[in-house]
């Protein structure tokens, strides 16, 4: 039997762009339960893409993204 994949896989600018999504939703006065649910993820994916993407701008995830796929993948 075939297993199907329900789960969205979201590209690292996106995971960039959704945090600060929660930054400027947890400024205004949200929960961060709230911010999850209007995303769409959960409040553990939300703690997990902080923990790695947190500190990190947009053009320096994608080259972090580009390395990791020439070193895994090998361009």
């Amino acid at each position: 039997m075939k297993r199907v994949m329900n789960r969205e896989r979201h590209r690292p600018e996106e995971m960039v762009a959704k945090l600060r999504e929660t930054d400027e939703a947890l400024s205004q006065g949200k929960t961060l339960e709230d911010v999850a649910n209007s995303l769409g993820v959960s409040l553990m994916t939300l703690h997990r893409w902080r923990t790695e993407y947190g500190s990190t701008d947009r053009d320096a995830v994608g080259d972090i993204c580009k390395t990791c796929w020439v070193e895994n993948v090998g361009a």
